[in-house]
């Protein structure tokens, strides 16, 4: 009796270990290393989005301003991306794999599309080529975007200029499906801050004004003055103040004419410079325009004046045909009393000869003198014109001073807000859900996110 119920035990105990070791080998024949897994998870080919709405939770943002083209109000950027989501098609359960995590190619599953809504040129890269996939089926992915967008700052107080360049990063969104972005608090500035003249000052996120499902990076700007006072501000100043003092040379001779056409044609070249580098063609133009065009006008002013009243100096017109005429008549007199006083030392022996020619030298010395005293009026004259024209530039540079003071404290010049966004999509979002829902009719307000059921 005690025989048979030990045999019993031992086929009991032998029966369970038979079980025992099945299992095993069963579960490792089901168990499957990282790359098998892998493949595995490849071969579904799950290259689309796992639901109609994803949310995407953006862990960190990188950014960096590469450049700024002033002509063109044009900012390129550097933005890096670090996102995660749910894709449950990627997770695995104990039984298929061990592993915690694996790394697949960023190519073979679905990854979130970004969207800039004003980018005028961007290029996506993957940071890596790989992504991180948990067993849970969260997925960790970077991307680098290269933006080149077009911006709207006010330069009308160029170079002491500050303003506020959108970056509108969002996700795809159609027919109610699509991204939903979840933005960090804070946003990380990565390089160099300063880009050429121009210098990053901060970087956050902001939501639209008109509707909280629009978000972008608000880049805020501003400008080193000292570059643009160096090489603009400060050339055209001096040029304006040597014109004023131009005035202290003489009017006889060309000595001033000289000094104001060397101004107008260093003006010029400045001119040039400022067309190259600052746009024109903005909502408010830089007074910096209207700056060089006043300097401009004056320089050329002063020195038409400064020729004519060269002009008068020699003559009391400024007509080129007259004062020929006159010249010329002056010198063939001048010349007929040459002659006169050579005949009459030559005839000397007459005395109605002699007579005759004491009184032409008489009469030449009266005419030379009589032609002194009408140069001294001119020139007086001409003296009082200048120190008037001299006074009338001063008083004009004075009033423009003043002018241009009141101008650039006050707020004269608003640009108009940019429109970044295609209000098409989100019209199209609505005309579904009202669709969906059998709502009779709607009353769309002005912004894109308010409905109200008639």
């Amino acid at each position: 009796m005690l025989n048979c119920k030990g045999t019993e035990m031992v086929l009991r105990h032998r029966i369970s270990l038979s079980f025992l070791i099945l299992s095993n080998l069963i579960v490792l024949a089901d168990s499957c290393d990282t790359r098998c897994l892998a493949n595995s998870i490849i071969a579904k080919k799950l290259i689309s989005a796992p639901h109609c709405s994803v949310t995407v939770n953006i862990t960190s943002m990188q950014y960096e301003t590469l450049s700024f083209d002033t002509k063109n109000m044009q900012m390129s950027s550097r933005v890096k991306v670090n996102m995660k989501w749910s894709d449950p098609g990627l997770g695995w359960n104990k039984n298929t794999s061990n592993d915690l995590a694996i790394v697949l190619p960023a190519d073979k599953i679905w990854t979130p599309g970004l969207i800039l809504d004003n980018a005028i040129d961007i290029t996506v890269q993957p940071y890596k080529s790989d992504v991180l996939v948990t067993r849970d089926g969260d997925v960790d992915h970077a991307v680098i975007l290269f933006i080149a967008v077009s911006c709207e700052i006010n330069l009308f107080t160029y170079p002491f200029v500050i303003g506020d360049c959108p970056v509108a990063i969002n996700g795809w969104n159609q027919s109610g499906c699509g991204l939903i972005l979840s933005y960090p608090d804070n946003i990380t500035m990565s390089g160099s801050e300063q880009s050429g003249e121009w210098l990053t000052e901060n970087v956050e996120i902001t939501q639209d004004s008109e509707s909280t499902k629009r978000t972008f990076l608000s880049v805020t700007l501003s400008i080193n003055p000292f570059s643009a006072i160096v090489t603009l501000i400060l050339p055209s100043v001096l040029i304006m103040l040597a014109d004023l003092v131009s005035f202290a040379l003489p009017v006889q001779g060309g000595e001033r004419n000289n000094l104001k056409v060397t101004l107008v044609l260093s003006f010029t070249m400045f001119l040039v410079i400022l067309n190259d580098h600052l746009s024109s063609g903005t909502s408010c133009s830089p007074l910096l325009h209207y700056h060089f065009c006043f300097c401009l006008v004056s320089l050329v002013l002063s020195m038409v004046t400064s020729i004519v009243l060269t002009r008068l100096t020699l003559d009391d017109s400024i007509l080129p045909c007259k004062c020929s005429k006159r010249i010329k008549t002056q010198n063939a007199r001048l010349g007929h009393d040459e002659d006169a006083v050579v005949i009459a030392t030559t005839k000397s022996t007459d005395l109605t000869s002699e007579v005759a020619s004491v009184q032409k030298i008489v009469n030449f010395l009266e005419n030379m003198e009589q032609k002194e005293q009408v140069a001294n009026s001119n020139e007086s004259f001409v003296d009082r014109l200048d120190k008037i024209c001299f006074c009338f530039f001063l008083s004009i540079d004075i009033i423009y001073i003043i002018i241009v003071a009141i101008v650039t404290t006050a707020d004269v010049c608003k640009p108009k807000k940019m429109i970044i966004w295609d209000k098409e999509d989100y019209f199209y979002y609505w005309s579904i859900f009202y669709h969906i829902y059998n709502y009779t009719d709607y009353d769309y307000n002005n912004t894109d996110d308010d409905y109200i059921m008639i």
